[in-house]
């Protein structure tokens, strides 16, 4: 039988075999989002990142890329992809997505005690809905404080933060030191890194309080609107002085306990929308160097008062460009100030590390990164689950510290639910997005808002605010290198 030549073959060159055929490389997962009309930001399971033209993209999906080009080595060394010689890829990308969940797995570290609902404020805006400073019986008491550490030290987590809120905890400043020096003595056994912080308006600040922080190492948050105007009408109470005693009470304690151990929260009201450069340099002039330009939340007084209907979305994220511009100008005239939702972002892009952020956390921090213990012992997954039961909705109430126990509470369906639903890389329309390794889901304000955990993604004001953000970020990681230095100096492990 006569061969047939026609199958005959000769073996190709070597070039023929370095064309980047189909199926020569395999690809590692991601997603991608787009960022202008030919621009996409492309990333992976860790937040590694490139940005791509179309025509790059197409060339990785359809595995057309030339195995000699540039491109097709930044993708390898990020593993975005793995060939023959890189199968190592699957082991690192499995690594480093190990250090970026680490935080999950030292639960929760942050305790948040609320030892009183009493406030010489009335803010419109008050999330919690404060009680008047002469109602006691929205103190907490020493028993529900000896349960409620009972649960602290059971948390695996090596660090521990207690933070005291209210109302105004300084209006129950016995039980605050109760708390502290029980809990300092229970450390003795237990070794945590262990720490406190107060928020605090400052009104009952006094000599007494500023030495038992000093003796006990303990930070203090209080809140500033910015110039005397805008905060007293952001934040009134009886004398109408609250700027000036908010002020004092900065200087004082950066005085008496260092520059370091006092920080500040603002709150972006329709009164605040104007005057951004003039706000931020009220921190300035406090020799403070961060700020938080927080958008108004829909819990409490917020809600009951129509504060969240004065702005939208869109006005609120002018205010905050604006501001941002401005902190990137002050950084290049050599003055280091960060915006700190921006700098927990860039962490999550640059720093191998997860954030403990609950909002910004899949699935959600709260309960495993953050809980709460409300005056009369009620157990909360986050602290804007207590603002929701504040205003008479208490899905997300997980037990009660003197009836139920360390398990029930962290085992219960409420809990595990709620972190079942929130897992980002499960939820509809977050899945896919280019832009999930830097967000969370937010059950709580989800359900808040649209009375659904999981929540419609297309019309959360929670996944357009962050999607407008995270653009901008990257547009400005794009702008220049002076620009895209200052940004990095800003990222925190």
């Amino acid at each position: 039988m006569t061969p047939d030549k026609s199958l005959a073959k000769k073996f190709q060159s070597m070039e023929c075999f370095d064309k980047g055929i189909e199926n020569s490389y395999q690809l590692l997962p991601s997603r991608f989002v787009s960022l202008s009309e030919n621009r996409y930001l492309l990333t992976n399971e860790v937040g590694e990142y490139l940005i791509v033209s179309k025509k790059q993209l197409h060339g990785y999906v359809k595995k057309t890329l030339s195995k000699s080009s540039e491109f097709y080595f930044d993708l390898k060394s990020k593993h975005f992809l793995f060939d023959d010689d890189s199968n190592v890829a699957i082991q690192l990308l499995g690594l480093k997505y190990r250090t970026k969940a680490q935080k999950i797995s030292q639960f929760t570290a942050l305790h948040i005690f609320v030892v009183s609902l009493r406030c010489d404020y009335s803010c419109k805006y008050c999330q919690v809905s404060r009680q008047t400073d002469d109602k006691v019986t929205f103190d907490m008491s020493k028993e529900t404080a000896n349960r409620s550490l009972d649960f602290v030290f059971k948390s695996p987590s090596p660090a521990i933060k207690i933070e005291f809120q209210g109302g105004e905890p300084l209006l129950n400043f016995e039980i605050i030191k109760y708390i502290v020096l029980s809990a300092t003595e229970l450390n003795k056994h237990h070794q945590k890194n262990l720490q406190f912080v107060i928020t605090t308006n400052l009104t009952f600040l006094n000599t007494d309080i500023l030495s038992f922080c000093l003796i006990h190492n303990i930070y203090l948050s209080t809140s500033l609107d910015g110039s005397e105007e805008l905060h007293n009408k952001n934040r009134p109470r009886p004398g109408k002085n609250g700027y000036q005693l908010t002020v004092k009470g900065i200087k004082e304690a950066q005085l008496y306990l260092g520059f370091d151990k006092v920080g500040a929260l603002m709150t972006t009201t329709e009164n605040s929308l104007d005057c951004v450069k003039e706000i931020i340099n009220e921190y300035l002039a406090l020799d403070m160097h961060c700020i938080f330009l927080r958008p108004l939340s829909p819990y409490g007084f917020a809600i009951k008062n129509k504060q969240t209907d004065k702005y939208n979305l869109q006005r609120w994220f002018e205010f905050y460009t604006e501001g941002l511009e401005y902190i990137i100008d002050l950084n290049k005239k050599g003055y280091f100030f960060t915006e700190i939702y921006t700098q927990i972002i860039l962490s999550k892009i640059f720093s191998p590390f997860g954030t403990s952020y609950v909002d910004l956390q899949s699935p959600t921090g709260a309960g495993i990164s953050a809980i709460v213990y409300n005056y009369n012992g009620d157990v909360y997954a986050s602290d804007e689950a207590r603002m929701l039961a504040e205003m008479g909705d208490s899905h997300f109430r997980l037990g009660n510290v003197h009836h139920s126990s360390y398990p029930d509470v962290m085992l219960s369906d409420v809990l595990l639910d709620t972190l079942e639903y929130s897992l980002a890389e499960s939820s509809p329309m977050c899945h896919e997005c280019g832009f999930l390794p830097y967000c969370g889901t937010d059950p709580v304000y989800h359900y808040a808002t649209q009375h659904d955990v999981v929540g419609h993604k297309a019309v959360s004001g929670f996944c357009n605010k962050n999607m407008k953000i995270f653009r901008y970020i990257f547009s400005l990681l794009e702008r220049d290198e002076v620009t895209k230095n200052i940004l990095l100096s800003w990222v925190r492990p």
